[in-house]
């Protein structure tokens, strides 16, 4: 049989998607075009990562992505259970949302990246450099979104100022809901390598202006992502 010609010519292109973000979508789904039902309590990880054929790591960083659009909810010793048909106006990352977050975070992060181009010492510029490096070579969503909080607190601790120390590793689990979530769904991890990297050139060159500039450009990035999944959700 031909495949070729006019058929194979009007088919689209097969994009790949990660294990967890098929799971994610296929729960998401599910839930709303009423396969799984406002009240439905969903199966073990045990047994969801059976029957999907992957690992619990996988079906919770997709059961975390479910959370924080608001369409399940884990209860501890009981279980998740669907708590809503369409995903709700925000992220909702723990205490925070996911719009809230995204109006402090320059106010915190983009002159902490400032001060750590004067401030930074030597062991913290070689701590980054083996974050970023560790990032680049990562597969796991799960420990890359770890990593990527880390970068972002290692450079409020360089910037000097305890406040912004402080108040990062504060919204540190915040951050890893966030960055999971929005890779999960955009695809974004190997874009943000490279405009951490960016964030890291600067600082190495003690540049004050290029540090801010690079950091406020990763953080417009990632509200774009963010409104991006705003606009699925009211399609």
């Amino acid at each position: 049989m031909n495949l070729s010609g006019n058929w194979t010519a009007g088919q689209s292109q097969i994009v790949r998607v990660s294990a967890a973000e098929a799971v994610f979508q296929a729960i998401r789904s599910a839930s709303e075009d009423g396969q799984l039902k406002v009240g439905t309590k969903l199966s073990s990880e045990t047994a969801l990562a059976a029957q999907y054929g992957v690992s619990r790591s996988v079906i919770r960083e997709a059961l975390r992505s479910c959370t924080a659009l608001g369409l399940t909810e884990t209860q501890t010793g009981k279980g998740t259970f669907v708590i809503a048909s369409r995903a709700s106006s925000d992220l909702v990352l723990g205490p925070f949302s996911a719009r809230n977050l995204m109006e402090a975070r320059p106010h915190i992060e983009v002159p902490a990246a400032e001060f750590a181009a004067t401030r930074r010492s030597t062991e913290q510029l070689e701590e980054m450099r083996g974050i970023l490096a560790l990032m680049a070579e990562e597969d796991d969503p799960e420990i890359w979104v770890s990593l990527d909080a880390t970068f972002h607190a290692a450079i409020a601790r360089a910037s000097g100022n305890g406040v912004f120390e402080s108040v990062v590793n504060d919204i540190r689990d915040a951050l890893v809901n966030q960055s999971e979530t929005i890779n999960l769904i955009t695809g974004r991890a190997r874009q943000s390598d490279m405009e951490h990297q960016h964030i890291l050139d600067a600082i190495v060159r003690g540049s004050t202006h290029d540090a801010g500039l690079a950091m406020a450009t990763h953080l417009s990035a990632v509200d774009t992502a963010l409104s991006l999944i705003m606009g699925e959700k009211h399609a």
